[in-house]
């Protein structure tokens, strides 16, 4: 069974998953805030591949990814840091990014090594539903690779329907259209549309809710509505601050990283 099955087998409340983009702050801090997550109690975590430009993410991530693009991330490395990691691991991974990387990488090849690196799932967001279940739905499909759909504020139930059919996993609910980052104002905000029920949490599929979750308040109020959150740019926020005033106090990177991810996500769970 896929590892985000697993999951949602056991756990189907406030369920945590962190996003952050590989290769940021440091090009080999990926597999340290891998570790350092799961130990600090994440149940996902969401591996951003940059992209030089990321248009569905606002001004936070955008510096992270040019930053881990400078830093000289690419595929190749981030697929050999994921297998470094491979047998030591078991926190459900999903790649996320953009669609210009993974077609010039090749598709087939992509798939191969989100296979053989431990990746469960993909959140590809420019990649249209209709193109995937033609040309690509049955490669992820025989990896054993889930592919991730979103729904947004505006999206009719007639069309949410179709990518939840679509999606394997979980599907990933936005708070609010827009770029990433943008902070929730109220709990109205996290149920798309003026009809609560038009996207309503299910039992045949798990909900996560994102963009705007940053903290305790608005991680609970997500969850009352989801089976949990999705949390990013609060992250990259807390680690450049975190790592920018630490890495003058200590050379032990790995007990770093790992107190950064432990203080970020007991103040999220609370």
């Amino acid at each position: 069974m896929n590892r985000i099955d697993e999951l949602f087998k056991r756990k189907q409340e406030s369920v945590l998953s962190i996003y952050f983009t590989a290769g940021f702050p440091e090009l080999n801090d990926t597999t340290l805030l891998i570790s350092g997550l799961e130990k600090a109690g994440a149940d996902l975590v969401e591996i951003g591949f940059p992209f030089s430009d990321p248009v569905a993410d606002g001004p936070v991530i955008q510096a992270s990814s040019h930053q881990a693009l400078e830093n000289g991330m690419n595929l190749d490395i981030l697929f050999e840091q994921l297998m470094s990691i491979k047998a030591t691991s078991s926190i459900p991974k999903i790649m996320m990014g953009y669609f210009n990387t993974v077609y010039q990488y090749g598709v087939d090849r992509f798939i191969s090594k989100c296979s053989t690196s431990g990746v469960d799932g993909v959140i590809i967001p420019d990649l249209p539903a209709e193109v995937y279940e033609r040309e690509y739905r049955q490669s992820f499909e025989a990896a054993g690779i889930h592919v991730i759909f979103l729904v947004a504020p505006q999206t009719t139930p007639e069309r949410a329907e179709y990518l939840q059919a679509l999606t394997k996993g979980f599907l990933y609910r936005l708070s609010m259209s827009g770029t990433t980052g943008n902070a929730v104002v109220g709990e109205a905000q996290l149920v798309p549309g003026v009809d609560p029920s038009a996207h309503p949490k299910t039992d045949s599929m798990p909900v996560l809710i994102g963009f705007g979750i940053h903290d305790h308040a608005t991680f609970e109020m997500a969850c009352r509505h989801a089976n949990g959150a999705i949390i990013g740019t609060a992250f990259i926020r807390h680690l450049s601050r975190k790592t920018e005033d630490r890495r003058q106090e200590t050379e032990d990177k790995r007990r770093e990283i790992a107190e950064i991810c432990k203080g970020f996500i007991d103040n999220i769970r609370g």
